[in-house]
């Protein structure tokens, strides 16, 4: 489709910025708005609910009776999996314009955008939906008179804390696995980016989903901590930044000591060594880990730990590329990168690479970004020269940078990749099949991609090591545990 397509989709989006609670859409109990914008041209798009604790006792409640009313908790797995079909199909159904409406709330690329809200967030509630009725108990190994029955059980009321930089996805790596166990759930998403959860709520009503099983309530940080903090909210699933995801595990033990699941930050290297093939494939891999979704991502591999008998001509050809990068309107299909999320968050880029440019990297291209242009559009950035403490090699970005670190052997590059508070996500190029594994199982790290650049997918847990999370893993049939409680029933007989 045309730029000019999905700009006639844009202006024809009707927003809602409601909150919604028990089945429908509601304005904050105080009356209170805040505006969300399009940071691509900085306009206005829409007012939006700014919700506050007592939204959260009202939304909390609802989810409550709704759980424990049996009506969708004590639903048979064959009807959940019916009505998330139906659910999976419907936003399938409406991807392009939900695909639209996270573009301009995001400053994401269209194409990025129809690839993860109208084909990745459906594919979620289908493959959930369908391996719900295959989880199976267990009978245990007792003696003639006992039986030992271990079942599993939806542990209940679920607040997601979702971050901006992929909305609905994250959203929906919440939602599809805890929907499916039974669980209520609530959706807090982030203050700049609210848009697509609060219009899928609708959708998944229409579905099916009963009132009270699914709320969306937009606001600040205040109210995720009234989630974290509320008695009656059974288990929380953060995606974040690694200084919030430390006050939910805060809030949980001055509550309830509900569950917590964290995936955060990360500093992931991407590893390229002496044998390694320095084909169009690897240069594509180098690239999209440090530039997709304009580096706004957990798992960007900015830190590239580069041989010195291949640096030169690693870089020659990285280098070629940032400079053919088109950053732009992200509703252009032509554009290779949108804009950042906000103008703070440009600020907080710059400085990083200002403080590359002051700590004596070199940069090859990019820099600071302009101060007079109209949206927040940061410069690809191509530092040479970086050292392995250097601010911009230790911490999280987040933003369009990719820094090359040189080493001389393998060991070396093992040495600066584990020098780091995160372990999320790591890259191995190699063609020697030892090396790769033992930098696989060297690296402590959730994911590591070797000959290229993948976080995996559904099928696959994703989450990190260290401070980039907790045990929790989203994805995978591992994402369920979240969500499900263990019992045992002992039953003595003769």
């Amino acid at each position: 489709m045309s730029a000019e397509k999905y700009k006639k989709i844009a202006s024809n989006l009707k927003y809602e910025g409601r909150a919604f609670i028990n089945g429908k859409y509601v304005e904050a109990s105080d009356g209170e708005k805040f505006e969300t914008i399009n940071p691509a041209t900085g306009e206005i798009l829409c007012s939006v609910a700014k919700c506050n604790k007592k939204d959260v006792d009202i939304a909390v409640n609802s989810s409550r009776v709704a759980f424990e009313s049996g009506v969708w908790s004590k639903s048979s797995p064959e009807h959940r999996k019916e009505v998330l079909l139906k659910f999976a199909e419907l936003l399938r159904q409406t991807g392009e314009e939900n695909s639209v409406l996270e573009s301009v709330d995001t400053g994401k690329l269209i194409t990025d955008c129809i690839n993860e809200v109208a084909n990745d967030a459906p594919m979620h509630f289908q493959w959930y939906g369908e391996l719900i009725d295959k989880v199976f108990g267990k009978v245990g190994p007792t003696d003639p008179s006992i039986t030992s029955l271990i079942v599993k059980e939806p542990i209940g009321v679920i607040a997601g804390v979702v971050p901006w930089n992929f909305p609905l996805m994250m959203a929906v790596w919440k939602m599809a696995p805890a929907l499916a166990t039974g669980c209520s759930v609530i959706i807090k998403p982030a203050e700049d980016t609210p848009l697509t959860a609060i219009k899928v709520a609708e959708i998944a009503s229409k579905a099916g989903i009963p009132d009270g099983v699914l709320n969306v309530l937009p606001g600040f940080g205040d109210v995720g901590e009234a989630l974290g903090r509320h008695n009656d909210v059974d288990a929380v699933s953060f995606t974040g930044s690694t200084e919030v995801g430390g006050f939910f595990m805060k809030y949980s033990g001055e509550s309830n000591l509900k569950t917590v699941g964290l995936e955060m930050g990360g500093k992931s290297p991407f590893i390229v060594l002496e044998d390694a093939k320095l084909d169009d494939a690897l240069i594509d891999n180098a690239i999209n880990s440090a530039f997709w979704n304009g580096g706004q991502n957990c798992s960007a591999n900015m830190r590239q730990i580069i041989h010195s008998k291949i640096k030169d001509e690693f870089l020659d050809k990285v280098l070629k590329r940032v400079k053919s990068l088109k950053v732009g309107d992200p509703l252009n299909p032509e554009s290779n990168m949108g804009s950042m999320i906000s103008k703070g968050h440009l600020e907080k880029v710059d400085s990083y690479i200002q403080s590359g440019i002051d700590e004596g990297a070199k940069v090859l291209e990019g820099g600071v970004s302009d101060k007079n242009q109209k949206g927040y559009f940061a410069k690809p950035t191509l530092f040479d020269g970086v050292e392995e403490n250097m601010k911009i090699a230790q911490e999280e970005i987040f933003g369009p940078v990719l820094g090359v670190i040189t080493v001389n052997n393998e060991e070396e590059a093992l040495k600066i990749a584990k020098n780091s508070k995160y372990g999320l996500h790591a890259s191995v190029f190699t063609k020697d099949i030892n090396k790769a594994f033992h930098l696989a199982k060297s690296l402590p790290c959730g994911t590591v991609s070797i000959n290229t650049f993948s976080e995996g997918d559904i099928k696959t847990p994703f989450g990190g090591y260290k401070q980039s999370g907790s045990l929790s893993r989203d994805q995978g049939t591992e994402a369920l545990n979240q969500y499900l409680q263990t019992k045992t029933i002992w039953i003595s007989h003769s």
